[in-house]
């Protein structure tokens, strides 16, 4: 893979890398790309950064690789330890307990416990660290069509006011989710496994009445168990709860009246409703992950 002497080129279309996808995974590995002088640009389809809490906890090992490319500090600072379990029955505290107890055969390293971040702001501190480097990362660009040589990945890129450009290089990197462009223009497939998945809804939430110390659960609420995890560095919360069947993004008011459904909190307790998001877990696995020069 060919590098340069400085971290970036002087034209944002003279690239060694193109990464489709500005969500933790494309811009870690353009962060790992730039500081080693390989050209690297990342796109992104929608137009602005993510905002919503989505993945929260860092894992040990996630956490050596965020060491390795200087984010680690930045991350501790902007984080903290999963808090204790705090259930909730019939309007009452119902005991304290950890979601991860540790383990003292575990492996020696410097990160043992995970640690809790919400999505957003581990992205805004890898973009941080990739613009300071020199990379670039462009919103409002999608990827349209896909094609490839033995020598070269020629993509087709079009901006959010319909302007398409044509972009050719050396490689590639689809790291734009489960319903991956790349993936299906490449053909591959996704081997799925079966099982009792259920849809769930997620959302970060203001909430009068609880403390920002506990992780909070009520596992007896009708419609399944809810729980709201408070979000480091803000004033909200995490909330997670299944719901039946398949649905779009819930709106503010389905989330107050799951809230009022499901705790003892009442549809008023629920201040303000910054992002929500519905989705069905699945276990799923690629086929294969690189086709030709293509990753």
């Amino acid at each position: 893979m060919p590098a340069h002497p400085s971290p970036q080129a002087e034209s944002k279309d003279a690239v060694d890398v193109l990464i489709v996808g500005a969500g933790p995974t494309g811009l870690a590995l353009a962060v790992d790309l730039v500081r080693r002088g390989v050209c690297t640009l990342v796109v992104e389809a929608a137009d602005r950064p993510f905002s919503g809490s989505r993945g929260l906890s860092l894992q040990p090992r996630t956490q050596e690789v965020l060491d390795d490319i200087g984010v680690m500090d930045a991350l501790r600072e902007a984080g903290r330890p999963l808090p204790p379990m705090q259930t909730w029955r019939n309007g009452r505290r119902d005991g304290e307990w950890r979601l991860v107890e540790r383990d003292p055969q575990a492996p020696v390293t410097r990160y043992p416990v995970q640690w809790l971040v919400p999505q957003w702001r581990t992205q805004q501190i890898l973009q941080d660290r990739l613009l300071a480097l020199g990379g670039v990362v462009e919103y409002g660009t999608r990827l349209t069509a896909l094609h490839q040589t033995d020598q070269l990945v020629q993509a087709e890129l079009t901006q959010t006011d319909g302007s398409r450009r044509t972009l050719n290089m050396p490689y590639l990197v689809g790291a734009d989710g489960g319903r991956s462009t790349v993936r299906e223009a490449l053909g591959i497939k996704m081997k799925t496994e079966g099982g009792a998945l259920h849809a769930a809804v997620v959302a970060d939430v203001r909430v009068d009445g609880l403390d920002h110390d506990h992780w909070h659960t009520w596992p007896d609420g009708p419609g399944g168990e809810l729980l709201l995890c408070p979000l480091p560095g803000t004033d909200q919360f995490q909330l997670t709860t299944p719901v039946g069947g398949e649905e779009g993004d819930p709106c503010p008011q389905r989330i107050r009246e799951l809230i009022a459904t499901r705790t003892h909190l009442s549809a008023t307790a629920v201040t303000d409703v910054q992002w929500t998001s519905s989705y069905k877990p699945r276990t799923a696995l690629a086929e294969r992950f690189r086709d030709k020069r293509v990753f």
